[in-house]
């Protein structure tokens, strides 16, 4: 599986962003599809997931309420809207793909920046 990150970039307190991650090498439909995050000097963390069919979707407490994840299998992409950016938001977001009831583990896109100014 080949995924391809982007959007992101500087943005300020507050604001918005939407990050886009393209999948390839697999059927899109067949994937659930997560976003991670890692800070300077910290572990990657757990963003948000979204299942194959997109009937359920996690987040990670720190940004419940503020994210969205969703996905278009149509044009093999899953997207994070990001709201009420936090300076603590900072970090490089990272797309993963994996079939979870199959016990796969997690491919990995490039990441992609992510600066929310204070």
């Amino acid at each position: 599986v080949q995924l391809q990150a982007s959007g992101g970039g500087l943005v300020q307190a507050g604001g918005s962003s939407r990050l886009s991650c393209a999948a390839s090498g697999r059927p899109f439909r067949s994937l659930d599809m997560g976003w991670f995050r890692q800070a300077p000097g910290k572990e990657r963390e757990f963003v948000a997931t979204i299942t194959d069919n997109g009937a359920r979707r996690s987040y990670a407490e720190s940004v419940k309420g503020r994210f969205t994840i969703s996905r278009d299998n149509a044009r093999n992409t899953v997207y994070l809207q990001m709201n009420s950016l936090k300076p603590e938001d900072t970090a490089v977001y990272f797309c993963a793909a994996r079939r979870a009831s199959v016990g796969e583990d997690y491919y990995w896109g490039q990441g992609t920046q992510v600066t929310v100014s204070s």
